[in-house]
């Protein structure tokens, strides 16, 4: 890449700073997801109104994404992550907080709307150092926010096991990935605007390639979303579980999330894009089939976990997929980002709301038709099947990676 050795090696230091911001950025989401059934009770909300509720997080991520490149252009990279990953896990609070649903839903758009922020910033930062590498290394970096959620849903079941309130939880929760995450922050990339570089629109719209992209991405996301909040609720209001084994079962959907999106990297490299995500499909259909025929909670559990495994790349494909389509790819990923994330949002809200109306294993039947679409249009994210730069030596020569898959 013609960078020197004190370069490379800002850079190696930069890839472990960005990692760490994604498994605190995780860690905030796993720590809010498994005591979601606690914050339902204390705000004394029905699953309906709880649905209505969980409709906020999307609504300030939406308003508040695109503002993350503008504070990126005035403050810096570094400064602009570190401001707003603060204001991410101090965020945490705020839900558990709400004493009805008013409270909750404010709680909530404040929540979403630091989430989005921080979660733009810290995948351009991503997108950047594996720019730099000359390799994929977004998979991975999924794969440490699975970790993140991971590590934090199991301090969730923890909690929950013990009986313990979650504004005490959430509190040392929130207090030490604040810490974390301005540690990490310390060694990313601090990239600058330069001086006759003009601040990017609040608003654009993505190009039809990144629509195309999103529509797949948007299908994975949503069923992560539904996973990820409803999983619990899901445990014991239909299997009767206790709290602490539905709480476990959000902890082995982020687990299965997390082993896949490690492996994800060398996965693609072997089968392509294309392929990965069709087998992928098939597995979070398999999962979602399991979930909805469930008797028991072994059997439900197994569900998500297999739902996890299914959906765990299908995100960091798109962002590679997006990168490498049309004439501007930093808008390509905005706009995938954008459609993605949004899915996650909306997912839980769209679960209650249909399990108002029917019940959760009828909303969980539209989360495995979902499901399907993973296999059946996998092929927009051919561009994810880029060519690598291999450097072995003073020569450095491209290679088309799986030129044989053309689905």
């Amino acid at each position: 890449m013609g960078t020197g050795g004190s370069g490379r090696r800002e850079v190696r230091r930069a890839r472990y700073a960005v990692a760490a911001v994604f498994a605190v950025h995780g860690a905030v989401t796993g720590s809010f997801a498994t005591r979601v059934p606690w914050i339902q009770e204390h705000a004394g909300v029905s699953a309906g109104q709880l649905g209505l509720a969980l409709a906020f997080p999307a609504l300030g991520a939406s308003l508040a994404m695109p503002l993350a490149g503008s504070v990126s252009h005035r403050f810096g990279a570094r400064t602009a992550l570190r401001g707003l990953l603060a204001l991410w896990t101090l965020a945490l609070l705020l839900p558990s907080l709400a004493p009805n649903l008013i409270t909750l839903c404010a709680a909530l758009f404040a929540f979403g709307a630091t989430a989005g922020m921080s979660d733009v910033a810290m995948n351009a930062l991503g997108v950047e150092v594996e720019n730099r590498l000359d390799k994929s290394i977004m998979s991975g970096l999924h794969g440490m926010w699975s970790l993140g959620a991971l590590l934090g849903s199991a301090a969730g079941t923890l909690a929950a096991h013990l009986g313990s309130d979650a504004r005490t939880h959430h509190a040392l929760a929130a207090a030490t990935l604040t810490v974390a995450g301005l540690v990490a922050c310390t060694w990313v990339l601090d990239l600058q605007p330069s001086e006759d570089e003009e601040a990017p629109p609040r608003f654009a719209l993505p190009p039809r390639s990144a629509l195309l992209i999103g529509a797949v991405g948007f299908c994975a996301v949503f069923a992560e979303g539904a996973s990820l909040d409803w999983s619990a609720v899901y445990l014991r209001d239909r299997m009767d579980a206790s709290a602490g084994l539905a709480a476990a079962c959000t902890t082995g959907f982020t687990l299965t999330m997390a082993v896949a999106r490690f492996a994800g990297d060398g996965v693609v490299d072997r089968f392509g894009a294309v392929r990965t995500v069709r087998f992928c499909g098939v597995l979070a259909t398999l999962g979602g089939l399991l979930i909805v025929l469930a008797d028991r909670p072994a059997l439900a559990m197994a569900g998500f976990a297999l739902m996890g495994l299914g959906i765990a790349v299908v995100v960091p494909l798109c962002f590679a997929a997006a990168g490498r389509s049309g004439s501007n790819p930093s808008l390509a990923i905005a706009g995938v980002a954008t459609i993605t994330y949004t899915s996650g949002l909306v997912a839980p809200s769209a679960i209650g709301t249909l399990a108002q109306a029917t019940s959760l294993m009828v909303s969980f039947c539209l989360v495995t038709a979902l499901t399907c679409g993973l296999t059946a249009f996998a092929s927009v994210l051919r561009a994810g099947d880029r060519e690598r730069t291999v450097t072995g030596g003073p020569a450095t020569e491209r290679i088309a990676a799986h030129q044989s898959d053309t689905g």
